[in-house]
């Protein structure tokens, strides 16, 4: 039932579905439509762009925008009229709680690889159930793209589930969306060109900066330098931006702190200092090096982004783990098909390469999948090409296992449920080898997130325990593996779902003969 009591409508039946309208989700959405195919994007914001180009609410779009912002938008609004105009529908402020394969649906069961067209066969492969603000909907489709993104890594540390602890990215999107700053005093680490942005931008809605401490040192960041050479036109777009944000900084009295990382956060009800220390080359703390205490209301703190992977492992697609794409990512061939028929996979979402390498796979993509639909002729598209100045950046962001290893023993790693490292290692010593057994011996994962906050991380910790040294930490990670996809993909109201009824309303059948 609908929120206001009435019966749900039938599922709406599409060619094409796409959840996600990001760069790669937007990007996929025009060709499809272009292409002459019946599309429908879903996604959670109330107008499209995804994290990266995120819109403002209207409520502040009249405003004067941030230069950030004015790029942005410069970037989305071409995309965002495509899209408008081409007959792709949008349901937007939309939650997706499940996926899943039709029985008897064309295609049949996951394959070993990804690729080929999918069989011309009019029935829909997959559902999907979506919460919308009038209430739960399906969606039926012969096709599928995934197209959601990444999920934020912060690797746990003494105090950073206190109030005023924020991530990296989240803060971004609370400048982007919002124009405001999580605190007052805003402490500012972790890894990666998002450091400069937020710190620029939480100047500029008037907040203070009380510290930039960034775990990687001159020497990693000139390191890229040979990359930035081979793309010299991203290069200097992506230098002229950074410039900008760093030159914010300086003429406000605020330096990076090089090779420096979080020790601990500090505060009850809400957080009222960081202690920051030095860090080595693996980004671990450097023990009994001296730290400072730094007075602030909100740290800003992230280290990488992992591809959302909720989706495909619902799905029970194969997936394959690189550290230097964010980890694990669904395996598809280069037009984005995945080992599943019939679902595609572009973005973020299959494998960390940034916006720019998003909007060109997502296009690649959608034209492939509208092949596949056979209604379009077109040649198979090219492969996208990531680019070196990307790959240059990845490392810095990456998970360092080090990092990883430093958590001390009675920091939580899965907030949700309280779970402690040394509630994993003691789960790692009863015998919980994958990631699966210690869902079962902790409850880590099993909270509101999914596991989507501590996955990484406790995988890591596993995969420590279990590899014969560093060098075998990968393979490690493989034999570990990752959380079993599940539903519902996002908590969602049990009233809304629901609906308003009586007890006169539920059909109860006869009882069975004496």
């Amino acid at each position: 039932m609908s929120a206001d009591g009435a019966l749900p409508a039938a599922p709406r039946a599409v060619e094409a579905a796409v959840i996600g309208a990001g760069p790669a989700g937007a990007s996929a959405a025009v060709v499809l439509a272009e292409a002459g195919c019946d599309v429908l994007v879903i996604d959670e914001a109330p107008r499209p762009g995804g994290r990266i180009w995120c819109a403002p609410p209207p409520a502040l779009d009249g405003g004067r925008p941030s230069a950030e912002a004015a790029a942005g938008d410069s970037l989305r609004d071409p995309l965002g009229d495509r899209l408008a105009a081409s007959r792709a529908a949008l349901l937007a402020d939309t939650v997706v709680w499940s996926v899943g394969r039709i029985e008897g649906a064309p295609g049949g069961a996951a394959g070993g690889a990804p690729g080929g067209a999918a069989p011309e066969d009019a029935r829909p492969r997959f559902r999907i159930d979506v919460l919308t603000p009038e209430g739960p909907v399906a969606v039926v489709a012969r096709s599928l793209l995934v197209a959601i993104g990444t999920t934020e890594r912060v690797i746990p540390f003494p105090g950073w589930t206190t109030p005023g602890v924020v991530g990296l990215a989240a803060t971004t999107q609370l400048l982007k969306n919002q124009g405001m700053a999580p605190g007052r005093r805003v402490a500012v680490a972790g890894a990666g060109p998002l450091l400069a942005s937020v710190a620029a931008g939480v100047l500029e809605t008037g907040a203070e900066v009380a510290a930039v401490a960034d775990i990687a040192g001159p020497g990693d960041w000139l390191a890229a330098l040979p990359a930035l050479a081979r793309e010299p036109r991203r290069a200097a777009r992506g230098a002229a931006r950074g410039a900008g944000w760093w030159m914010a900084c300086l003429r406000r009295g605020v330096r990076p702190a090089f090779r420096t990382g979080v020790v601990a956060a500090e505060g009850g009800d809400r957080l009222e200092a960081v202690v920051l220390g030095p860090v080595d080359r693996a980004g671990a703390p450097v023990a009994g090096a001296p730290t400072r205490r730094v007075a602030c209301d909100a740290l800003a703190v992230g280290h990488g982004l992992a591809p959302a992977t909720e989706i495909t492992r619902l799905m029970r697609a194969r997936h394959v783990f690189d550290r230097d794409l964010g980890g694990w990512y669904p395996r598809t061939d280069h037009q984005g098909r995945t080992t599943v028929p019939g679902l595609y996979v572009a973005g973020d979402a299959a494998g960390v390469r940034g916006a720019a390498f998003a909007t060109l796979a997502g296009a690649g993509t959608g034209l492939a999948m509208a092949r596949d639909l056979a209604a379009a002729g077109a040649p198979p598209p090219a492969p996208a090409r990531e680019g070196p100045v990307w790959r240059a950046m990845s490392r810095l962001t990456r998970q360092r296992p080090a990092m990883s290893a430093a958590i001390s023993p009675q920091t939580v790693v899965c907030r949700c449920e309280g779970v402690t490292r040394a509630e994993i290692d003691a789960a790692v010593d009863d015998g919980a080898h994958d990631i699966n057994q210690l869902k079962h011996f902790t409850r880590c994962g099993m909270g509101p997130c999914q596991g989507r906050i501590c996955g990484d991380v406790a995988a890591e910790l596993l995969a420590l325990r279990l590899a014969d040294g560093m060098a075998d930490i990968d393979a490690a990670r493989r034999r570990v593996g990752q959380w079993t996809g599940r539903s519902p993909l996002r908590p969602v109201p049990l009233d809304a779902m629901i609906g308003a009824f009586t007890y006169d309303d539920i059909p109860v059948p006869d009882p069975a003969p004496l």
